[in-house]
C-alpha cells in the first residue's frame, strides 16, 4: 500500500468514521433546549466546534500515545494509524494534538463567559482527559476506563453542558439524551476494543476486553446499542420525555443488526462494525432531535 498524501494522511489521523460521536451529543443537546424555548444559535455552534475539536485531539494524542508504548505495530489489523506508518512524525502529531487542545480552549472561554464554573469545570475535564485517555502516568484506557470517559464525556457531559450553555439549567430530559448517546458512543469503542484485544494485551493496555474476554466485550456491545431504546421507552411511559422520542425507534432495525453482525465476527471483519455502530448513533441522534421539535 502507497502511503497517502499529506492531506489524506492528516484527515484519516482524525478518524472520520468516529466524528459523528463529537456532532450528535451537541444537536440533541440542542434539541433538548429548544423543546424549552432556548434554542441559542452562537453557543450551540461554539459547542459543535469545540466538541470536534476535542474529539480530533483525542484521536491525534491517541495515535501519538498508542504509537509510544507499542499499542500500535505491525501487527494491528484495526484501520493504519498515521504515526505507526510514518505518514506523520510523532513530534508533529504531538504539536497537532497541542494545537487542537489550545483551539478548544479558546472556544471553551467563549462558552466559559456564557455557563461559568460548570463549563469551566466541564471543559478543563475534557481537555485533561483528551490527552489521559492514553497518555499520562495512568491513562485511562490503559487501566479499563476507555469506556466509562467515552460515556460521561461524550454522552452525559456533552449533552448537558451544551443545554447548560443554552438555557443556564439541565432540564431531566437532558439526562436521559445524554445517557443514550453515551451508551451508543460507547458502542463504537467496545468494538474497537474487541478487535485489538490480543494486540492491547501483548501492549499491556488493559481494556474491559481484554481484562474480561470477548464475551463479555459482546454483551456491552449489545447492552450499549439496545439500552438507549429502553431507556426512551421508559422516559416517555412515565411522563419524563415526549411522546415524539419514540420516533428513535426507527433505528432499532440498525441497532439489532449491529448487534447480530459483531457476535458473529471477529478480528479485521469488526472493522465495518466501527463506522456500523457510529451510524446508530448517528441515526439515533438525528432521529432524537425530530422527536424534540415543538
Amino acid at each position: 500500500m502507497s502511503p497517502p498524501g499529506v492531506m489524506t494522511a492528516w484527515w484519516l489521523a482524525t478518524r472520520p468514521k468516529t466524528l459523528a460521536a463529537g456532532i450528535v451529543p451537541v444537536l440533541v443537546g440542542t434539541a433538548v433546549a429548544q423543546m424549552h424555548g432556548g434554542f441559542q444559535l452562537l453557543p450551540a455552534f461554539a459547542c459543535i466546534i469545540g466538541s470536534l475539536l476535542i474529539q480530533i485531539a483525542t484521536n491525534l494524542a491517541n495515535d501519538y500515545f498508542d504509537h509510544k508504548k507499542g499499542a500500535d505495530t505491525e501487527a494491528r489489523i484495526g484501520p493504519a494509524r498515521a504515526v505507526q506508518k510514518g505518514w506523520i512524525a510523532p513530534r508533529t502529531m504531538a504539536i497537532a494534538t497541542l494545537f487542537c487542545l489550545t483551539l478548544a480552549l479558546l472556544v471553551g472561554l467563549y462558552l466559559i463567559n456564557i455557563g461559568g464554573w460548570p463549563i469551566a469545570a466541564i471543559g478543563v475535564a475534557s481537555l485533561v482527559c483528551a490527552v489521559a485517555y492514553t497518555g499520562g502516568p495512568v491513562p485511562l484506557a490503559y487501566v479499563g476506563l476507555g469506556d466509562l470517559f467515552v460515556f460521561l464525556f461524550f454522552g452525559l457531559a456533552a449533552v448537558g453542558g451544551t443545554v447548560f450553555v443554552q438555557l443556564l439549567y439541565v432540564p431531566q430530559e437532558a439526562w436521559i439524551a445524554g445517557a443514550c448517546i453515551g451508551l451508543l458512543a460507547t458502542a463504537i469503542l467496545v468494538v474497537n476494543n474487541l478487535r485489538d484485544r490480543e494486540t492491547d494485551e501483548v501492549a499491556n493496555k488493559r481494556t474491559l476486553a481484554v481484562r474480561f474476554g470477548p464475551k463479555v466485550a459482546r454483551t456491552e456491545h449489545m447492552l450499549c446499542l439496545i439500552m438507549p431504546y429502553v431507556l426512551i421507552g421508559g422516559a416517555v411511559m412515565t411522563g419524563i420525555a415526549p411522546l415524539g422520542w419514540l420516533v428513535t425507534f426507527v433505528s432499532l432495525p440498525l441497532a439489532v443488526k449491529e448487534v447480530r453482525d459483531v457476535n458473529q465476527k471477529d478480528g479485521p471483519a469488526l472493522n465495518v462494525h466501527l463506522a456500523g455502530a457510529a451510524r446508530v448513533e448517528l441515526v439515533f441522534g438525528l432521529l432524537l432531535c425530530v422527536g424534540s421539535w415543538q
